[in-house]
C-alpha cells in the first residue's frame, strides 16, 4: 500500500499547479495556507474548488466561515508561499508582515496583493474526500487580475516560476 502512496505522489507531482494562499478571517484572527488544489469547476455560476486536508485548522474554521479568498501568486512571491506552506506557522498578519496586502471588501480576508489574480467566494458545498475536504465555493468578487505577470507553480515537488 505505502508504495501505491509513494507512486501515486510522485505521478501527481507531474502535473504543473497554481500556487495561491486561502485565507480566512475568523473573529479577530487570520489564517491562511499555501495550496496547489485551487481549480476552476464553473463559469455559470463561477464556481472554484480548493481541498484541504481534513484534520486542519484551517478546514476547521472553513467549516465555520463561508467567505474566504484566494490570492494567485506570482514568480516572486517564493517567500510568501513559504511563510503560508511552513508547519506550526503563526497568524496570516504576521505572515504578510512587509508584503502588500489589503482586506477583502466581500470576505473580509487578507488578499496577498502582487499576484496574477485574487477572488473572493462564498462557499456552497463541502465534500468529504479521503483525508481531505473539498470546499467548492462561488466567485463573489475579483480584487484584481494582473495578466502581465509570470504565474508561480509548483511542479514535481518544487516551486518554480512559469517560464
Amino acid at each position: 500500500m505505502s508504495s501505491l502512496r509513494g507512486l501515486f505522489t510522485e505521478a501527481m507531482a507531474q502535473a504543473a499547479a497554481g500556487v495561491a494562499v486561502v485565507t480566512v478571517r475568523d473573529g479577530r484572527d487570520d489564517l491562511g495556507v499555501t495550496v496547489t488544489s485551487l481549480t476552476s469547476v464553473s463559469l455559470d455560476p463561477p464556481l472554484v474548488l480548493v481541498g484541504l486536508t481534513s484534520t486542519s485548522y484551517l478546514t476547521e474554521v472553513l467549516l465555520r466561515r463561508d467567505r474566504w479568498a484566494a490570492s494567485l501568486l506570482a514568480d516572486g512571491q517564493q517567500a510568501i508561499a513559504s511563510r503560508f506552506a511552513a508547519a506550526g506557522r503563526p497568524g496570516a498578519r504576521l505572515l504578510l508582515s512587509g508584503a502588500a496586502h489589503h482586506r477583502g471588501p466581500h470576505s473580509d480576508a487578507l488578499v496577498v496583493d502582487g499576484g496574477v489574480a485574487a477572488i473572493e467566494v462564498e462557499t456552497t458545498q463541502v465534500v468529504p474526500a479521503g483525508d481531505h475536504t473539498l470546499f467548492i465555493a462561488e466567485v463573489r468578487n475579483i480584487d484584481y487580475v494582473n495578466a502581465a505577470k509570470a504565474p508561480f507553480v509548483r511542479l514535481r515537488g518544487r516551486y518554480r516560476p512559469v517560464l
